[in-house]
Formats: structure tokens, sequence, C-alpha cells
């Protein structure tokens, strides 16, 4: 089992809560249900449409999330703050979003929701859009006046979400509006590490087409080729390498990519590193050396690979 956790697990994960944790409110169950005659029940009864806690912080956000239109127009109709903060989405317009909900999209926006506001895990509406690989979506936020490099949210930004995700055309559609290839955020690093980890071929391509550093540092991986290695997805890292993938390149959790492979034991990918001159001797990262991971993790083939390897340095 590797020191390091997924690193995926710090990506967007909901909590499970219970009934009293998630809603506030009357107004707020009804409202994330979509029931529009419930709705109006506590509306009439001068229920606070604003009234903020709970998972979705208020009622429009709750009704926004899962796509209930009428419930929406019921809302804004009694004096739903459009851009009222708080809660997991940050806003209406942002939860609207992640759920892919165009109709309601477009009404948030045309009765006047600020389409870059900041908040939320998602950071704002295109990032949001962008994770959930809704095209449509992303086009109307564009259209409309996103930021498309906006910086934020779990992600870092609407590019690296939809490269995380391996959503191909929203790739394709954020790059062709100007969205930063080399972006650089704290957690994936960049847009290709994060295609990168997660074995998206395509996107990896379209990145480096689009002229993505293949050696930029930074992030929890440290590069591209490592995010790659510590996965084992062979095709990115032969693609990477054919790219100039410097195989030796030293940072992140793991030190480098051969350290990387070996603590979770990826035979073919070790094997390709080592042909393209990965350092079997190279010290740094969390196990100090390659030999050693691949030892604390009880890959014994590893194991007898890398030594194979020292010896035929040594002779």
């Amino acid at each position: 089992m590797s020191a390091m956790s997924d690193v995926s697990s710090r990506m967007i994960s909901k909590p499970t809560n219970t009934e009293g944790e998630r809603y506030i409110n009357a107004l707020q169950t009804a409202s994330d249900g979509g029931h529009n005659r419930v709705v109006q029940t506590p509306l009439e009864k001068g229920a606070n449409v604003n009234a903020q806690g709970g998972v979705y912080s208020n009622a429009l956000q709750a009704a926004s999330q899962g796509g209930y239109e009428k419930v929406v127009h019921m809302l804004l109709e009694k004096g739903a703050d459009i851009n009222a903060q708080g809660g997991d989405y940050g806003n209406a317009l942002q939860a609207a979003s992640q759920g892919g909900h165009e109709k309601v999209v477009q009404t948030l926006l045309e009765k006047g929701a600020d389409i870059n506001a900041q908040g939320g895990d998602y950071g704002n509406a295109l990032q949001a859009a962008s994770q959930g690989g809704h095209e449509k979506v992303v086009q109307t936020l564009l259209e409309k006046g996103a930021d498309v490099n906006v910086e934020g949210g779990v992600y870092g930004n609407a590019l690296q979400a939809a490269s995380q995700r391996g959503h191909e055309k929203v790739v394709q559609t954020l790059l062709e509006k100007g969205a930063d290839v080399n972006a650089e955020d704290a957690h994936y690093g960049n847009a290709l590490q994060a295609a990168s980890n997660r074995g998206h071929e395509k996107v990896v391509q379209t990145l480096l087409e689009k002229g993505a550093d293949v050696n930029v540092e930074g992030g929890v991986y440290g590069n591209a080729l490592q995010a790659a290695s510590q996965r084992g997805h062979e095709k990115v890292v032969q693609t990477l390498l054919e790219k100039g993938a410097d195989v030796n390149a030293q940072g992140g959790f793991y030190g480098n990519a051969l350290q990387a492979a070996s603590d979770r034991g990826y035979k073919k990918v070790v094997q390709t590193l080592l042909e393209k001159g990965a350092d079997v001797n190279a010290q740094g990262g969390h196990y100090g050396n390659a030999l050693q991971a691949a030892s604390e993790g009880g890959y014994e083939k590893v194991v007898q690979m890398l030594r194979r390897h020292k010896e035929v340095i040594r002779g």
C-alpha cells in the first residue's frame, strides 16, 4: 500500500449528511426535490426565501442544482437572492452549472447572476461546468463573459478541471477561448499533469499540441511524467517521453518518475523508464530511491528488475 493516499481523494467528495444537516428548513427540502406545490406552501406562510444553512446554503441553490426550472422561477419571484453565497456550490449559478442544467443557467444569467462570482468547491460556474463535462453550459458561460482563466476552487481552473476528468471537447473549447495551457495550481500543478495522472491519452495529446510544457514543475507529483507513472499509465508515459519529458526530473512526493512507478509495482512502466535512461540510483522523494520504494511495497519482480539494472550499470 502506498504511503501516499490517492490524490483523487482530495477532489470533491460530498459529505454524508443527516437530513437535518443537509436541509435547514422545509423550503430547502422541497426545493431540492423540485416539488412545486410543496414549495408554495412555506412561501405562502411567510418562510424566509433566503434562509442560509445546509449543503446547498439556500433554497435557490438547492433547486438550481437539481435543475428544477419552475421552482427556480418561483423562488426568484418571491425575492430569492440570486447571488447569495454559501454552501458546497458557492452560489446558485455554480450549482446549476455543475449539474449541467442549461435552462436554469440561462434563467439565472438573465436574472442577473454574477457569472464570475467566486466561492464553493468549484471556485466558479465555468469550472463547475467544465468538471462535469457539460459542453453547452460551458459554451453559454463563455459567450456570456465567463473568465476562462480565473483561478480558484479544488481544480485550480476550468482547464485543469476538464483535463482531470478527461472531457476532450470541453478542453478543446476552453483552449480555443484562450485558456492558459500552462496555468499552474498547487494541487496537480497544471492541466497536463492532471490529465496524465488520470491516463486521459487524447487530452494529453491535445494539451501537448497546444503548447503544454512537458517538463514544467509543480503540484503533488512534481511533473506530468511522475503523475502518469504513479498511476501506471503506460501509453501516457510513452507519449510524454516521446515529447521530451525528462526521465530523471526531480520533485514531487516521489522525487522522480521511477520511484513513483516502483512504489506501485508497475513493471512495464519501470522497464520503459529504465530503457529511457532513468537513474536507478537517484536519491530523493518519500522513499529515498526506487529500490526502497519497491521493497517497501513488496513488489519482488520490480525489486529484481531494479537490482539487475544496478548490476548492469556497475558491470
